[in-house]
């Protein structure tokens, strides 16, 4: 089936921009297009290859050199007196699960010792070299693949070392990553890297929804009719987009205008300077689209309402996004004498603080706590016993290929990478009898695998009670701090949080498991608390929760945190059923913590007795910030 039509797609008129302009200067890092699903987020990209022009490259080379200036590294090379042919420019799709060999190539290590010769199988990046790489839900990929197509995206190169060979080549593309955020963020560091972000949502309005349908209805019953329909509109943008790139390298960026951009990136307080160089250059590519051959105030607007707001978040709780206003007012006080901007004597909107509320909501005529959070502090680490074997991440030991080699696992294990020392260990004792004459004589047999061990992600699943006695206490603020915090450290070591509330009459999954911390912080800034304390049933949520799961991601080890104050008030032997509930979770080997909220100076220490049932850890709430703890601990010692 012929690909959509770019022209043929309504709307989208900051995005259409940005992948033009990466299409037009590469350097600029790419482009991140975040929005909710049913967008056309993909359908643009997909149709962005067909504009892009025919590349020239080396016959039979797999790294797509070109004939004019072949890369001297290239492992097909020496390239001289080649013959080129001309191809269309390659879009090169990226799956969420691929290996990381699938992206950068792999290494045949047994022909390297045996043959001495370098067998290189290149990945998704040589195929992607001088054209685009796509990468749907981004936000899904684990982390190193990002930072590893972000560098290569970066430096122009992809290097695979393994075992001491090493072999590197070209890669020049065009990056380009669509996600969804409901579905969790990417890191700040992360979303740094890439060169632009468009957020991108659905039309509101009937007639250019209605628009859309008609079109997808139409493309959906003759492609090709369809596509030819928008031929001459494509070409022409082809044609624009081409003769943009010719016209880049003369673009003049001026002092006045480099001075523009640094006082525009200092007014909105971005780390780094990475901000201001691809601000410098979606300027320069804008400019080239638009036929200028020097840098304008409009070309800076453009180019930093694309290039900053993702890089203005403090925390993961925030949400990227740039004021058009405070833009406007750094761009005319960066403006120079010669050039001054307009007026600005008018009168201004008036700025509306938004009422202060008390927290308190009534529901059916019933009073609601609401209480906020309090600020997020340093939390206490908590893991998950024994060694697992899930995604990479930061919190609990677990074997995977991203960590040291600990150990050699035998040939028949036939997983992970090669360990050198441990396969020449096996096979020296053996050349005598293979009549080794010079080069070294491997068998299969020999080979020798390395165990390593790092650190994964787990699912961290938070089991809150919201009952009155939690709120009577004022205890709320203190018990969304210490959770909120416990959420910043779950996204710091990339795992899955859930959230399952008790309070009244039962309990209910607020938040299904999910790697969208944010969505989380969101349920737990809204949570109300009021009525009984139902813990048995809060507890036997969770563990649905968490045996659904098992079958969903087997591989995620759970951590169960329980926050209560201990007490069990609702329904017969509430206090009894509760334990039980509690040693059905220990007979689970589920890991668990208890984070005690009882306060007040007589205590009954019930959510201490809890732990003891749940096998968990037992940490009063006072305990969880790491400064408070390091601080008892003190005061304890002396």
């Amino acid at each position: 089936m012929r690909p959509y039509p770019f022209s043929a797609v309504v709307g989208m008129d900051e995005l259409r921009l940005a992948l033009v302009l990466s299409a037009i200067s590469p350097a600029i890092g790419g482009v991140l297009v975040r929005g909710e699903k049913g967008t056309a987020k993909s359908t643009m990209v997909r149709a962005l290859a067909g504009l892009l022009p025919e590349v020239e490259v080396v016959e039979h080379c797999r790294f797509s050199c070109d004939p004019g200036k072949p890369d001297p590294a290239c492992p097909d090379g020496p390239h001289e007196d080649t013959q080129g042919v001309r191809r269309p420019a390659r879009l090169v799709e990226l799956p969420v699960g691929a290996a990381e060999d699938r992206v950068v190539g792999s290494l045949n290590l047994e022909r390297a010792l045996a043959e001495g010769v370098t067998d290189y199988q290149p990945g998704l990046l040589a195929a992607a070299h001088r054209g685009l790489l796509y990468v749907d839900e981004v936000n899904l990929l684990h982390d190193h693949l990002v930072d590893t197509l972000l560098d290569a995206a970066a430096m122009g190169r992809a290097t695979v070392e393994r075992e001491g060979v090493s072999v590197s080549h070209a890669a020049r593309f065009v990056l380009i990553g669509t996600m969804n955020p409901e579905e969790g963020e990417l890191r700040p560091q992360l979303l740094d890297r890439f060169g632009l972000t468009v957020e991108v949502a659905a039309s509101r309005d009937p007639g250019q929804r209605a628009e859309v349908v008609r079109r997808r209805l139409a493309y959906e019953a003759d492609p090709d009719s369809f596509a030819a329909g928008y031929a001459t509109q494509d070409a022409a943008l082809a044609g624009e987009i081409q003769a943009a790139q010719e016209l880049l390298p003369s673009v003049a960026l001026t002092d006045d205008a480099l001075r523009q951009i640094a006082e525009v990136c200092a007014a909105f307080e971005v780390d780094g300077m990475r901000a201001d160089i691809v601000t410098a250059r979606t300027a320069v590519a804008h400019a080239a689209w638009c036929g200028r051959e020097v840098v304008s105030t409009e070309d800076i607007r453009v180019a930093a309402r694309l290039a900053l707001p993702h890089r203005r978040r403090r925390n993961p709780f925030d949400a990227p996004g740039i004021d058009e206003e405070q833009l406007d007012q750094a761009l005319r006080d960066a403006e120079p004498p010669e050039d001054p901007g307009p007026d600005d004597d008018g009168p201004g909107s008036p700025e509306h603080a938004p009422p202060e509320t008390d927290g308190e909501q009534s529901e059916g005529g019933t009073r609601t706590d609401t209480q906020s959070a309090g600020k997020p502090f340093q939390a206490k680490v908590f893991r998950v016993r024994g060694v697992g074997e899930g995604e990479r991440g930061r919190r609990s030991r677990a074997e995977h290929e991203g960590g040291r080699t600990v150990g050699v696992k035998p040939a028949s294990a036939r997983e992970g990478r090669p360990h050198l020392v441990a396969t020449l260990m096996a096979a020296a004792p053996h050349q005598r009898a293979r009549g080794r004459d010079r080069a070294l004589v491997l068998r299969p047999g020999d080979l020798r695998f390395a165990r390593r061990e790092g650190k994964e992600g787990n699912l961290v699943l938070f089991c809150v009670d919201a009952s009155g006695s939690m709120g009577a206490r004022a205890r709320m603020r203190e018990v969304k701090a210490a959770v909120l915090s416990l959420l910043l450290d779950a996204y710091q070591r990339r795992d899955k949080v859930g959230l399952v509330t008790f309070r009244a009459g039962g309990a209910e999954l607020a938040l299904p498991p999910t790697i969208s911390v944010e969505a989380a912080a969101a349920r737990l800034e809204a949570l109300p608390t009021g009525g009984r304390t139902p813990l048995a049933e809060g507890l036997l949520e969770a563990a649905r929760v968490l045996r659904v799961e098992a079958i969903r991601d087997p591989r995620r080890r759970p951590l169960l945190v329980v926050v209560t104050d201990g007490r069990a008030t609702s329904g017969a032997d509430a206090v009894g059923r509760s334990h039980a509930a509690a040693e059905l979770l220990a007979g689970a080997s589920v890991s668990s913590v208890v984070m005690d909220c009882e306060s007040g100076r007589m205590r009954l220490g019930l959510a201490a007795e809890l732990a003891a049932h749940l096998g968990a850890e037992h940490v009063p709430l006072d305990e969880v910030s790491l400064v408070d703890e390091v601080r008892t601990r003190i005061r304890r010692a002396a």
